[in-house]
């Protein structure tokens, strides 16, 4: 299975947002995309399996700093490697940017999510309490420095 990476595009949002809304308890709502497209800071991409968008992931680059807002993979493509893969396509995007720096949250019962992260090389770099508005559950800020 061969996933290719490209930038979003306007097009790309009811998609993404369909992926948002499965993968997400408290999904952003879809104008949080159309506006995110018009952000000069963003970078948003999609994960193709042909013509179906089967991941996406955003983030927000600022100086020396990326910050990962979203990443989400379908819910019958995960765990085939597609969401490595896209973390991977994100840090190659930030290093072209002079990026030293990523930061992303997860939720803190999010053990898949915090695994994957921890594998690609972030750590554990404080709490943000009652981050999640839906249940105020705590996330893990995480970072990884990139050289």
């Amino acid at each position: 299975m061969k996933v290719t990476f490209r930038k979003m595009k306007y097009k790309d949002i009811d998609s993404v947002f369909e992926l948002e809304s499965e993968a997400f308890t408290s999904p952003w709502p879809r104008q949080a995309f159309e506006e995110e497209m018009q952000n000069k800071l963003a970078c948003y991409i999609v994960g193709m399996l042909g013509r179906e968008i089967v991941a996406y992931g955003g983030m927000w680059l600022v100086i020396d700093e990326a910050h990962i807002t979203n990443i989400a993979v379908k819910q019958i493509y995960r765990n085939l490697g597609i969401g490595q893969s896209l973390i991977d396509h994100m840090i190659k995007i930030a290093k072209t940017r002079d990026i030293h720096y990523m930061y992303l949250e997860v939720r803190q019962s999010n053990k898949i999510a915090y695994d994957l992260y921890r594998k690609k090389g972030f750590i554990e770099n404080g709490m943000r309490h009652n981050y999640y508005p839906d249940n105020k559950e705590n996330a893990i800020l995480m970072l990884k420095v990139i050289l």
